[in-house]
């Protein structure tokens, strides 16, 4: 659905107001008042916007959830909770409608999962990129937005080890590691890596492979 209204935005939205015309027209055209009709539209509209607002971040999110644990969106199947996926292959014209990579950068190989910290913390890995782009983004399921970034604009390129620690947890961070404190139990997780050309996508899909969750050891 999300890809639907990305992509057909315009003509939808058309559809919709022509139809509202039409309906506007034939009103008039039979004699009979618009003003209900103009109170009603008032009416949902004003009711509709801000459920809309507030409710479709969250669906987004959670069709990203049940894509990731329950349906492949990255993979050939489901992906286990706390496991990142890195898709061997960029994006392109045939790539699959149910896969998440359908709207994706031909020039980023993306790897994904989803995160609960309901057991403790977890360990994100990344490797050392050697200057090469990549960013991994933890995303609140409850608000639909960011609240932390591993990568080169934020992190560098380094290879590093990074504690997801969830609401409440007291423990010790190891020497070594920084500590991601998340809002909620659980996060998205979309982790993307820069492909220069084709020649280059084995180095970089073996990197993506890398980028990996690990359960804290306590």
């Amino acid at each position: 659905m999300n890809r639907l209204i990305l992509k057909y935005g315009r003509p939808l939205s058309a559809v919709i107001l022509v139809v509202f015309a039409w309906v506007i027209y034939r009103r008039v055209a039979n004699g009979d008042g618009i003003i209900p009709l103009v109170i009603a539209a008032v009416v949902v509209w004003a009711l509709g916007a801000p459920a809309f607002i507030y409710l479709w971040p969250r669906l987004t999110v959670n069709g990203f959830k049940r894509a990731i644990i329950k349906e492949g969106g990255f993979g050939e199947g489901p992906i286990p909770v706390n496991t990142l996926y890195a898709t061997p292959g960029t994006s392109s014209p045939s790539t699959s409608r149910g896969s998440l990579m359908a709207t994706g950068a031909d020039d980023l190989l993306y790897v994904g999962g989803w995160l609960d910290l309901g057991n403790g913390p977890q360990v994100l890995h990344v490797p050392d990129m050697a200057g090469r782009y990549f960013s991994v983004q933890f995303t609140d399921p409850s608000k639909s937005t960011n609240f932390a970034y591993v990568g080169t604009r934020t992190t560098g390129t380094h290879a590093g080890a990074y504690v997801l620690s969830g609401p409440g947890w007291k423990g010790t961070v190891p020497i070594g590691m920084a500590q991601i404190s998340s809002p909620t139990r659980s996060a998205l997780v979309i982790g993307r890596v820069f492909v220069e050309s084709d020649s280059d996508l084995p180095a970089a899909y073996a990197l993506a492979k890398q980028i990996q969750l690990t359960p804290l050891k306590e």
